[in-house]
């Protein structure tokens, strides 16, 4: 399995060095830091300087750790360790309910490890919508998951081939937990260690983020920033649309992102997506919204494939109609989120869509179910 994983990111890489040498750009392998905001020295092999009128940093981020625990990339490990082990562990502890977590903890779960997750926040992915976290929970408990929400972790301590974790829970009082591995997955930070971005005239955040404007233009005005080292969601997808955003502006054109549109994908099974508003922040707001929900179940194609779990539901605003937010759990939803950035990029309303045809038997019925239920409980097939 690790074997194959390599395989597919050699090839994927590999095809990055293709497009590079197609579109005759000059590739430079090493570590990047600014001598002034136009010369930048490249340390690798060899120690090269190369001279730019414009340019965009773009350097990711890193798995985050917290400043009580020791990672030591063997049995205290983060998600690049966790995608390159060398055997099936016997007893998984994951700090930290997100997406990351949730993502490889399951993998190992199939391969036969016990898993347990330890999380801050009151639920799993507790940023994304409620309802999703509800159904996710149930699923991950059917599979034998033992998951310990409003739990603060306090000490990771390794003894030879054993990890000893310690967490209080809601009540305060102290659990202990032990295992063979422990994967710390408490998120990402931006990766600006030996920028050297203050010879640039670059200003970072406390954080580490470096500091754009509405154009992700730097302090220094020829440096632009995107993807995982400035603001907002840390997404492969977001960063493209940024990349593609930087280049047309230095190109002299006036592009525009959306950021309510990028949807955000949990790849466990089912997987999870969202995009727009969730119920939470339509609250929080006071925009009164009607919502509309479908079960995955009811699908004759869901039964078919015997993938029962999840649902769609739509948010609509209460007067207008428009799609305010859509977030479902359920086979394919990685990719039948699309649908719905579509129908919020051109402002439709859950009327629009209700009306669409949908192929049967297909998952995206759901869609259309779910938007019939939003315009006043119309749903045809519960």
């Amino acid at each position: 399995m690790i074997a194959r994983k390599q395989s597919v990111v050699d090839q994927t890489t590999s095809g990055i060095d293709f497009l590079m040498k197609k579109n005759k750009i000059d590739v430079y392998e090493g570590l990047g830091s600014f001598k002034d905001a136009t010369h930048i020295i490249i340390s690798g092999k060899e120690t090269t300087e190369i001279e730019a009128k414009k340019i965009i940093i773009a350097t990711g981020s890193k798995p985050s750790s917290l400043p009580f625990i020791t990672v030591d990339k063997e049995r205290v490990i983060t998600s690049t360790e966790a995608l390159k082990l060398k055997e099936i562990p016997k007893h998984l502890i994951v700090i930290g309910g997100g997406v990351i977590g949730l993502e490889l903890g399951q993998v190992y779960r199939r391969l036969g490890s016990e898993v347990t997750i330890v999380e801050y926040m009151d639920r799993i992915i507790p940023t994304m919508d409620s309802g999703l976290s509800k159904e996710l929970n149930k699923v991950f408990k059917k599979a034998k998951f033992t998951i310990n929400t409003s739990h603060k972790v306090k000490s990771v301590e390794r003894k030879g081939n054993e990890v000893i974790v310690k967490a209080d829970n809601k009540k305060g009082e102290e659990v202990v937990l032990t295992g063979d591995y422990c994967l710390v997955s408490v998120g990402r930070s931006p990766y600006t260690d030996d920028l050297n971005a203050e010879a640039a005239g670059v200003q970072l955040t406390d954080r580490g983020q470096v500091e754009v404007n509405e154009h992700l233009q730097t302090t220094a005005k020829n440096i632009y920033a995107i993807g995982d080292v400035v603001k907002g969601a840390m997404l492969a997808h977001k960063a493209s649309e940024e990349g593609v955003l930087v280049a047309e502006i230095i190109a002299g054109q006036k592009p525009h992102i959306n950021y309510n549109l990028i949807p955000g994908v949990v790849y466990t099974w089912p997987e999870v997506a969202s995009v727009g508003k969730t119920e939470e922040q339509l609250q929080e707001a006071g925009v009164k919204y009607k919502a509309g929900q479908f079960p995955m179940r009811a699908l004759g194609r869901s039964r078919a494939s015997m993938d029962l779990d999840g649902f769609v539901k739509v948010l609509a605003d209460a007067t207008t109609d428009e799609i305010l937010g859509v977030h479902m759990i359920g086979a394919r939803a990685a990719d039948m989120i699309a649908e719905a950035v579509v129908a919020m990029e051109y402002r439709a309303s859950a009327e629009d869509i209700s009306r669409m045809s949908h192929a049967h038997p297909t998952f995206a019925e759901a869609i259309k179910e779910a938007a019939l239920a939003a315009t006043g409980d119309r749903a045809l097939h519960i």
